[in-house]
């Protein structure tokens, strides 16, 4: 009987914590369903530039930086393989359809050291600043997309450089301070 009580308003509070959970992510999730991830993939010849493999943390409003959009194909990390080509970025995630940013539509590329829930050494991600596709509104008039910013981890040195070079030379204005992370803290 000691530990009945204790034990009953552990799992009370558990049980509390994980529907608030349950509920806040949901919310997320119906909020952020509407974005449009990526534009169309061209079907046109392309020349591809480089490819590296790594891993996809996130994606983030430019603005709000501690907080996780939820849309959809981006919304959970995964493995990511991302290719450059003369017309934009592809970002093939495991588990979902690849996306294409444009080379338009690239706004910011840059190092960081923490995303959200992920903090690693200094320069261990790469941050790649992108705005999503325009929407149509209620009123059947045009919005700009949305800046956000996605976070990937790539893990060869040599693969990291590559896409970093070849991301310059198809966006070249897509540059930012050394690390946008640090200088907002």
């Amino acid at each position: 009987m000691d530990r009945a009580i204790p034990t009953i308003i552990v799992v009370v509070v558990l049980a509390g914590l994980f529907t608030l959970m349950y509920r806040s992510w949901r919310k997320r999730s119906r909020r952020d369903a509407q974005i449009v991830a990526g534009y169309p993939v061209p079907t046109g010849p392309e020349t591809v530039l480089a490819v590296a493999r790594g891993y996809y943390v996130a994606t983030t409003p430019r603005d709000t930086p501690l907080e996780r959009l939820f849309i959809p194909g981006l919304g959970f990390r995964a493995r990511a393989e991302i290719t450059v080509t003369d017309a934009g970025v592809t970002l093939d995630l495991t588990g979902s359809r690849p996306m294409f940013v444009p080379t338009g539509a690239i706004e910011l590329l840059t190092p960081a050291t923490w995303a959200i829930d992920r903090a690693v050494e200094t320069d261990g991600l790469l941050l790649l600043g992108w705005q999503l596709a325009p929407t149509q509104n209620a009123n059947g008039t045009s919005e700009a997309g949305r800046s956000v910013d996605s976070f990937f981890r790539i893990i060869d040195p040599s693969d990291r450089a590559r896409l970093v070079d070849a991301i310059h030379s198809i966006a070249a204005e897509a540059t930012g301070p050394a690390d946008r992370n640090e200088s907002e803290v």
